[in-house]
């Protein structure tokens, strides 16, 4: 699907301007997730290399960049020289929102301060995020996805003690920056009461240790929260099948779901077997029916499993590659994948907006912007 086959629809955020002063993850997630929904996002870059993510992989337009900067202008400024200064004031004075991931006082520094900026356009949003918040023992340090998810527990609800290491996507970058544009939205709307802009703050420490309330919940309760206390509570599995592919399980609480795998996997002897009679013994004995279950799945194809599955109703999925999830029928049918020109005329793949408005997407205006790409445009020929 391309993006010419969808309608181009009003979007909820139209007429809305975004400056974003950010980097990396957190700032452009934030004003990438509002440009989506049709806001003007004008992000501000240094001349001398923009945004440390455009040459993750030599060049000035990366992967990552590209993922995290869609629907938006980039104009080059040197923050450090005072006419820029006032161009960025120019920009600030009409925008609606102002997005940066500085660590605390740098804005002070480049004379965007709360008091400049809200004598300069009252009705700003300002949301400022941080690794640690603006004050206490930890708040000038640097904070990058791998800190946030270590202190805020959530790395150890992951890594193997015996042998850690890092794996996966990020998680607190990510879940920051979409809390941070939750935060604007709100914001946003007191705004059309009051007619007064506010400050938004977000830390990543915070957002990531808000983001697994359970784990929280469980300590709370006196349990002993390991990597396996979520997955033996909601009965998730990963198994390996005969064709050494994976499938992955979730039969959550319902005792329906229990019932029909051990239909689906002709073993009704497990149905009386104590360890696994009640929920409460699944729960306790975690490990031992995921070591029943491995020994079971390894006996047949992947194929074989889903369609027993699929017959009696068992939630799963195939564990797939990133490279085939695009190949999957229903991600097909939902047409979650579009492609597009890039800003350096090459055809890139993108992902959708999730969200619908109506039954119909937000139709996609434009891949990541070249750096500099719209200086003259938005300040007159000026702006290096």
């Amino acid at each position: 699907m391309t993006s010419n086959d969808l309608t181009d629809r009003s979007r909820p955020l139209e007429g809305l301007t975004v400056i974003e002063l950010g980097a990396v993850i957190t700032g452009p997630l934030a004003s990438c997730l509002l440009g989506e929904l049709g806001a003007e996002v004008i992000k501000i870059e240094n001349p001398e290399g923009g945004d440390p993510f455009r040459s993750f992989l030599g060049g000035l337009y990366s992967p990552q960049f590209r993922a995290y900067n869609k629907n938006k202008k980039s104009v080059t400024l040197d923050l450090s020289v005072a006419a820029n200064q006032a161009k960025l004031h120019g920009l600030l004075k009409t925008a609606d929102v102002l997005v940066d991931n500085f660590r605390p006082g740098v804005l002070n520094r480049l004379g965007l301060s709360d008091d400049v900026l809200g004598t300069l356009n009252p009705r700003l949003i300002r949301c400022s995020i941080t690794g640690f918040g603006t004050e206490g023992p930890y708040a000038k340090r640097p904070s990058y996805d791998a800190v946030a998810q270590a202190l805020s527990g959530m790395a150890g609800l992951f890594l193997d003690a015996q042998e850690p290491r890092m794996s996966g996507p990020t998680v607190a970058d990510n879940v920051t920056g979409m809390y941070a544009a939750l935060g604007v939205l709100a914001a946003l709307h007191e705004r059309d009461r009051t007619g007064i802009g506010r400050r938004v703050d977000i830390n990543m420490l915070e957002a990531a240790i808000a983001f697994i309330p359970d784990a929280f919940a469980y300590a709370q309760s006196g349990l002993d929260v390991t990597s396996n206390t979520r997955v033996a509570a909601s009965q998730s599995f990963a198994l390996v099948c005969a064709d050494g592919k994976q499938l992955a399980l979730h039969m959550s609480s319902l005792p329906k779901f229990w019932d029909a795998l051990v239909r689906a996997m002709e073993r009704p002897d497990l149905a009386d077997d104590p360890r696994f009679k009640t929920r409460a013994d699944r729960y306790s004995n975690y490990v031992a029916l995921r070591d029943t279950l491995l020994a079971e799945f390894c006996k047949r194809s992947r194929a074989d499993w889903m369609a027993r599955l699929e017959a009696v109703e068992v939630p799963f999925a195939p564990v797939y590659a990133i490279t085939e999830v695009a190949d999957d029928p229903q991600v097909r049918h939902l047409g979650t994948f579009y492609t597009m020109a890039a800003a350096d005329g090459t055809e890139v793949s993108m992902t959708n907006c999730p969200i619908r408005f109506d039954g119909e997407r937000v139709a996609p205006r434009s891949a990541a912007p070249l750096l500099g790409q719209h200086t003259e445009e938005l300040l007159d020929g000026g702006g290096s």
